[in-house]
């Protein structure tokens, strides 16, 4: 303990008669950890950001569509349309492990009017669970279907940001009447506004969602537009897709092996490309953060090497009066490590202010903003520790080695 307040005592004292040296060599270091910082910050945010926009559409989802035989199967011949009904949905769930929630989906464009403000929207006829899949979140004050609405078939709606503006501007649309058609639907929630670079039939922006079973009894349908489905694993997602082929075709005697029977988009593909993009995006940005931190562990090495031969005779004295090779180098390694770990902190402090400021900045939507996770300072501390260990070792092995007569003599 003594002999570490001593090497303290000393440091700072070297510091004092050296300021301006201290100062650009702890700047090196600020500068370094401040760049590494916020370079990966600035990677994992906008890393979030994207595969948050990616998922306004939902996340671990698939979309299954009916199309058309093309392979012959079991004396059927090629050529034959195929069409979903909503119980296909439990068939699906029973024997799909990975599906996590399914939904069936009616769709329809439907003139919709309030007053004399009329448009065309999608009607989506939805369970309770498509809710979930899809990021369909009401706005304060209102709601999403739920199980009695489908019991009771009620005519109730959700919806889009969109079509809520275009029908009632500024007014508050929860509790207000629509027609939908000639029917009138009573408005239950207004989604809230997301993020949806991808879409299918229509962003969700411009949809009306109402209770499946409330849509069959209006428009008497009975074959569905598609089947939506969420994964447990987006890792397994294509061994999803093929498990859910096999479990239609057992129903409706197609090869299970034909694609164009079945038209499956599993947007779990976006998430697995993301991750591969973003990990290299994030090296690149850590690599050049961490190229200019070594620079500045070149920098402090030079200086150390300077320190060393500045105070020969010191460690002469100190040798000549029983101090070992080994306290000679911790004595030199520590003040290395002083230096980073100052400089560090500081670079930390600067940092977070950046990043601070940045988040006040609008441009959260279109590339983030910077995040100070925990993987950026694991990452920052791991590359400081090689900084460290870098540059102090050859100045302090140095100065352990040299000869006590020779240190005197100068």
């Amino acid at each position: 303990m003594e002999t570490f307040r001593t090497i303290i005592s000393e440091f700072v004292v070297d510091l004092k008669a050296q300021k301006l040296r201290a100062f650009l060599t702890m700047f090196g270091i600020i500068w370094g950890t401040v760049a590494i910082v916020v370079l990966v910050a600035f990677g994992v945010g906008f890393r979030k950001q994207t595969v948050a926009n990616m998922h306004g559409i939902g996340e671990g989802l698939a979309i299954v569509w009916p199309g058309k035989t093309t392979k012959p199967y079991a004396g059927y011949g090629i050529g034959r349309p195929l069409s979903f009904v909503a119980e296909d949905t439990k068939l699906v769930a029973l024997q799909v492990p990975n599906v996590s929630g399914i939904s069936p989906e009616y769709g329809k464009r439907t003139t919709t009017r309030v007053g004399e403000n009329i448009l065309t929207p999608l009607i989506s006829g939805v369970n309770v669970v498509y809710g979930d899949i899809r990021n369909i979140n009401p706005e304060a004050g209102g709601r999403y279907i739920n199980t009695l609405d489908l019991q009771e078939r009620r005519r109730v709606a959700v919806i889009g940001d969109k079509v809520k503006e275009f029908l009632f501007a500024e007014q508050n649309a929860v509790g207000k009447t629509i027609f939908i058609g000639r029917t009138p639907f009573t408005v239950i929630g207004v989604m809230q506004k997301k993020t949806q670079p991808s879409s299918y039939n229509s962003r969700d922006q411009d949809r009306i969602f109402i209770p499946l079973t409330t849509f069959e009894s209006v428009y008497g349908s009975v074959y569905l537009n598609n089947i939506i489905y969420q994964v447990r694993d987006p890792r397994l997602g294509e061994e999803t897709a093929k498990q859910v082929r096999e479990a239609l075709s057992k129903k409706y005697k197609f090869d299970p092996t034909d694609q164009n029977a079945v038209w499956i988009w599993d947007t779990t593909d976006f998430d697995r490309l993301a991750f591969y993009m973003f990990l290299g995006i994030n090296i690149f940005l850590g690599l050049i953060g961490s190229f200019t931190l070594g620079v500045a562990g070149l920098g402090v090495a030079n200086i150390m090497f300077i320190v060393v031969q500045e105070r020969i005779r010191e460690i002469g004295v100190k040798r000549a009066v029983g101090a070992t090779k080994a306290n000679i180098l911790f004595q030199f390694f520590s003040e290395t490590f002083f230096i980073v770990f100052t400089g560090s902190v500081i670079g930390f402090i600067i940092s977070y202010g950046i990043i601070a400021a940045l988040s006040f900045l609008p441009i959260k939507e279109y590339v983030g903003t910077p995040v100070l996770s925990i993987e950026v300072v694991a990452v920052t501390i791991f590359v400081l520790i090689t900084v460290g260990l870098l540059s102090g070792l050859m100045p302090a092995r140095r100065a352990s080695n040299l000869d006590v007569v020779e240190c005197l003599r100068t």
